[in-house]
């Protein structure tokens, strides 16, 4: 094997552990820039939701540059905005300034996470096997270093303009000494027409692309709910204490970390459809296991199960939706990321509003349904003409 091609593999790593560190790094100084700019949990909820728009922003410009650019120049340009707009949080005394900048560093959050999985689509289609879903095990790995370095920093005293001006800075660094191992850009296949077609330019959206989309909604839907609501679950439907509570939410973060470490082997032996189909349904299981035991043990095996299932399911979605069209390939994962970013957002926000209606285990049961409507869909993954044939308009 190339050289070349093992070095961009390894900058690839970096650069998904790049932006879970970043990411990772302003969730760690929430509460400290929650009280600065004196806002409540409330208000704070509505600038997430600003942080989110951002990056749907970002992932479709993101992805409509790398396809035009080459993910060889878009990936660090956007790796060092990423940086650079962490400070901003930072800075902010009022909030209108907080405000402007969740938005600026939800930009940059999203041009960088679609770009590099733009790039790590190039990496696995030179490879020519599944790779996609270790790179999304490094993002959890970027978490984990975000949750140390930050606690590192408030133990020595560091405030929260210092402590994210120094990951802003290792980013910056980290973001351009990395690039020169990237892969360049591919040569775009010339598109052709045929009588009564436009050329190339104006091509439609291929309903399997807005399919992936579709479920990649549904799994990331599933995977916010888990964040938000997995721990007040063991907390407050089954009496758990605190600190057996927050276990819940670490067992699938952990099944879901080793699952995308395994996921890759399982793809390239059993596919990527099994990967989907049997994912999922095993989520569904765990799931409905979590939302109807009486017990902490089972619940707490529930959410294991559901992070497992769940692992390798997203990584599968954007890695079809790169292959598809190589010429769109940045273009086409924006589309799937960004519908999937809009589930992982409104996950916590469905089930909080369902609760109105039914006790909060039992709203667990439509996350289940979700999972077993992408098991069925799942064979959306296989390829065929009919799926993979881009359609043109017509005049």
């Amino acid at each position: 094997m190339k050289r070349a091609l093992r070095v961009s593999r390894v900058v690839t790593f970096v650069y998904f552990v790049l932006n879970g560190t970043l990411l990772g790094m302003w969730v760690v100084q929430i509460p400290a820039v929650e009280e600065r700019v004196g806002i409540s949990h409330a208000a704070l909820g509505g600038f997430l939701v600003l942080l989110g728009a951002g990056a749907f922003a970002g992932m479709q410009v993101g992805g409509r540059l790398s396809d035009r650019l080459g993910t060889r120049t878009v990936v660090p340009a956007a790796g060092v905005l990423c940086s650079v707009t962490l400070v901003l949080p930072g800075l902010a005394q009022e909030p209108w300034a907080l405000g402007a900048a969740l938005l600026a560093f939800g930009f940059g959050n999203g041009t960088l996470d679609v770009s590099m999985n733009a790039h790590a689509v190039q990496v696995e289609k030179a490879y020519e096997r599944p790779v996609m879903s270790a790179f999304h095990a490094t993002f959890s790995v970027g978490g984990v270093l975000a949750a140390l370095a930050g606690a590192a920093a408030i133990d020595i005293g560091w405030g929260t303009t210092t402590t994210l001006g120094a990951a802003a800075g290792v980013g910056v660094i980290t973001a351009l000494v990395s690039a020169r191992g990237l892969l360049p850009a591919e040569p775009a296949a010339p598109v052709t027409g045929t009588e009564g077609e436009p050329g190339a330019g104006s091509r439609s959206v291929p309903t399997r692309i807005w399919l992936l989309a579709v479920l990649a909604l549904l799994i990331m839907l599933c995977e916010g709910a888990a964040n938000d609501w997995s721990v007040l679950h063991l907390k407050t439907v089954l009496g758990a204490p605190e600190s057996t509570a927050a276990f819940a939410y670490g067992t699938f973060a952990a099944t879901m970390t080793v699952g995308r470490l395994l996921a890759d082997r399982t793809s390239a032996r059993l596919g990527p459809v099994a990967v989907l189909r049997y994912g999922s349904a095993l989520a569904a299981v765990g799931i409905t296991v979590a939302a109807l035991s009486p017990w902490v043990w089972a619940a707490l095996t529930g959410w294991a199960l559901f992070g497992l299932g769940l692992s390798g399911c997203i990584p599968q979605l954007f890695s079809a939706a790169g292959h598809a069209d190589p010429a769109a390939a940045g273009t086409n994962v924006s589309r799937v990321a960004g519908l999937g970013y809009i589930g992982m957002l409104a996950g916590p926000a469905i089930v909080g509003w369902t609760t109105h209606l039914t006790a909060l285990n039992h709203t667990f049961l439509l996350l289940a349904l979700f999972c077993a409507t992408a098991a069925a869909a799942a064979g959306v993954l296989r390829p065929s003409p009919e799926r993979s044939r881009v359609v043109e308009l017509t005049p």
